[in-house]
């Protein structure tokens, strides 16, 4: 029973693309190596993500840091009889060693939402601590795909963007917000609703990373489905755009989406692995520079490869509803770029 759990988990990171990856895969024997450092591993994202990453084939070289408590978290995740080395960092003065030769860094660093706290509000905590980490990745591994979980990722992206340009290492084909968990719940909601198997869906989710911001095309979803109405529509974009509140008031103030967002953080590492693997057709959703709306950043399907960002993609035809949700998403979505972008410009 124990081995089926570890190969389902392991079957379940290679395969789980968000919007259409290939599911050609590599053996532990024939992938290149590939060192993925996760900077904020000993927190409730960083740890369910360590292991994910840990049973991750792709991955030689797994560099687990934070500020503290990652010896632990080293330590428990090393023992897992996977192909991947783990080495534990710990404090400023270590950021360096984890960080050097990465191919991959992966950012979850950064305090959780707290009940009646908006993404917003979690701007001035963690915008320090995402300028901080990325002067270190431009420093030490400035070739790095780099991969923002830390949220309000509409302005840690730009704010990451604006470090790397300071530092003359900015790469817009590298850098990446993480919006994979907004497609993971598009999916699972839609098929729950549509009652058509999970595993076989798509939806595309475009725009940003908070609230309104987040534009499930359902319109596109795979599987089409003809049984629903208007009102369920809205609901399910309603409620993809909640799922981060939902899952905060169920757990009564006692954390946030820990676990689904490391597991959408695994797949979206996955995924840039593969592209820098040189497998082909790898298409995800994710928040990059981008110029298919007049907005520096949007999130849409992009094609992965081994620069990063070979591709991205346009939005598709659009419902009225859908349509109508892009042009209200815009003006928020600028104002969150905008405070990042001069967050990083004033300190």
């Amino acid at each position: 029973m124990r081995r089926f759990v570890i190969r389902s988990l392991e079957s379940a990171v290679r395969r789980g693309g968000a919007s259409g990856s290939s599911c050609r895969r590599f053996s532990s024997n024939s992938a290149p190596e590939r060192k993925v450092a996760i900077l904020g591993a000993a927190g409730g994202i960083g740890q369910p993500l360590s292991l994910l990453m840990k049973l991750n084939p792709l991955v030689s070289s797994l560099a687990i840091y934070d500020i503290a408590g990652t010896p632990g978290v080293a330590a428990d995740v090393s023992h897992i009889n996977t192909r991947a080395e783990v080495a534990g960092y710990a404090g400023d003065e270590q950021l360096g060693k984890a960080l050097e030769g990465s191919d991959v860094v992966i950012i979850p660093a950064g305090v959780p939402r707290k009940p009646g706290m908006t993404r917003d509000d979690l701007f001035n905590i963690n915008a320090g601590i995402v300028k901080s980490l990325c002067t270190a990745i431009s420093k030490y591994c400035p070739n790095a795909v780099v991969t923002m979980i830390s949220n309000p990722v509409n302005s840690t992206v730009p704010i990451a963007s604006e470090v790397f340009k300071k530092a003359g290492t900015y790469d817009e084909r590298k850098l990446f917000g993480v919006t994979t968990l907004d497609v993971v719940r598009a999916k699972t909601f839609y098929a729950g609703k549509a009652k058509v198997p999970v595993a076989g869906v798509n939806v595309p989710v475009v725009g940003g990373h908070a609230g309104i911001t987040i534009l499930p095309l359902f319109s596109q979803a795979t599987p089409a489905s003809n049984d629903l109405s208007d009102e369920d529509i809205e609901a399910l974009t309603k409620r993809t755009q909640d799922g981060g509140t939902e899952v905060v008031e169920a757990k009564a103030g006692k954390g946030s989406a820990t676990l689904s967002m490391a597991y959408a953080g695994a797949i979206f590492a996955d995924a840039c692995l593969k592209g820098l693997n040189g497998v082909p057709d790898i298409v995800e959703c994710s928040f990059v520079q981008s110029s298919i709306t007049e907005l520096p950043f949007f999130a849409s399907k992009v094609r992965l490869g081994k620069n990063g960002v070979e591709e991205v993609l346009g939005l598709g035809p659009l419902s009225d509803y859908e349509k109508e949700g892009l042009e209200k998403l815009k003006p928020e979505l600028k104002a969150s770029i905008e405070k990042g972008i001069k967050f990083a410009q004033d300190n």
